[in-house]
């Protein structure tokens, strides 16, 4: 059975997205979820009370940005691309790096961060204490005060609230309607699994993987971020990152760790062919050893098929 049917009966039964926003100010939430939500879009987790969570994951780019790096309090841009914080059920670990190795301690890590909201975590949970609508909020769903353990549970309770898979691709894969994408989409996914190997990184219910890969990103010169290697010290995974989910990708450019490739075709350009834009690069992945040799066909195939990845809750009407 070829992998793209392993990918369909992976794929969940429909969920649908929470409201993205908070309703009425003064009701109290009634579960983690709608608590998790709440602080994703409050200010008051950032030290100068103007930066939220969603400042840098919003909500129209599918809770990514469009800015190669984000500007957090006072405007101070991060170090690398902000990824979508949707799709990440199964993920094994969080942020480029993979530095997190659940999204409860993930959530923490941009509070403290001091390009980001830049302020401490004890700090942020005093706040919370001091706050009346939390600190009953908190008591009502966990039982106690607020603490960083019940601040990260409700912020990764909100983010797991957000898978997707009523795509078109999903209308044409799961439900079987044919006219639900183009032939260009078809020919793209049969392309996907088979002479592009974007299934060799990207695959399951999310098009995601548990991996780092090195595609070639680094060569210690212009391209400098170590990646995976800054947290295992591993001369190996000098230049390996994550791989992320695929769904919603179109949303969410720019893309790579850094940024750095303004469009979805200018992604594919560089897997057909990454010597033309990266020269020596450090320990690149065999998988991008040879040019794949795509035609302009190809190329508009694989870029519909990726666009049919996105979420009919995403679509502005």
């Amino acid at each position: 059975m070829r992998i793209y049917f392993i990918v369909i009966l992976l794929i969940a039964s429909t969920v649908m997205l929470p409201n993205y926003f908070c309703g009425n100010a003064d009701e109290l939430p009634g579960d983690d979820i709608t608590l998790g939500r709440r602080l994703f879009f409050d200010t008051i987790l950032s030290s100068n009370k103007k930066i939220s969570c969603a400042s840098c994951h919003k909500p129209e780019f599918a809770f990514a940005d469009s800015s190669a790096v984000s500007p957090g309090v006072f405007g101070r841009k991060g170090a690398r691309n902000t990824p979508s914080a949707m799709n990440l059920n199964s993920a094994a670990f969080f942020f480029w790096d993979g530095r997190a190795p659940t999204l409860e301690l993930q959530a923490l890590f941009p509070i403290t961060n001091p390009l980001e909201m830049n302020l401490p975590v004890d700090s942020a949970v005093q706040r919370l204490q001091r706050n009346e609508f939390y600190k009953e909020a908190f008591q009502r769903i966990f039982g106690e005060r607020p603490s960083a353990q019940s601040l990260g549970k409700a912020l990764a309770a909100f983010q797991r609230s957000m898978e997707t898979n009523d795509s078109p691709f999903d209308e044409w894969k799961t439900n079987e309607n044919e006219s639900a994408v183009s032939e260009s989409v078809k020919r793209g996914f049969e392309l996907f699994n088979g002479s592009a190997k974007c299934v060799k990184c990207h695959f399951g219910t999310d098009f995601s993987n548990t991996e780092f890969r090195n595609i070639g990103l680094f060569n210690g010169k212009q391209l400098h971020d170590s990646g995976r290697a800054a947290i295992t010290k591993n001369p190996a995974d000098v230049g390996m990152f994550k791989i992320g989910p695929l769904r919603n990708i179109a949303l969410t450019a720019p893309y790579m760790h850094n940024g750095m490739f303004r469009t979805l075709r200018e992604v594919i350009d560089y897997y057909d062919d990454p010597d033309k834009i990266v020269h020596d690069p450090v320990n690149r992945d065999t998988l991008l050893s040879a040019p794949l040799r795509l035609s302009e066909q190809d190329k508009q195939d694989l870029e519909n098929f990726l666009r049919s990845l996105t979420s009919a809750s995403l679509v502005k009407k």
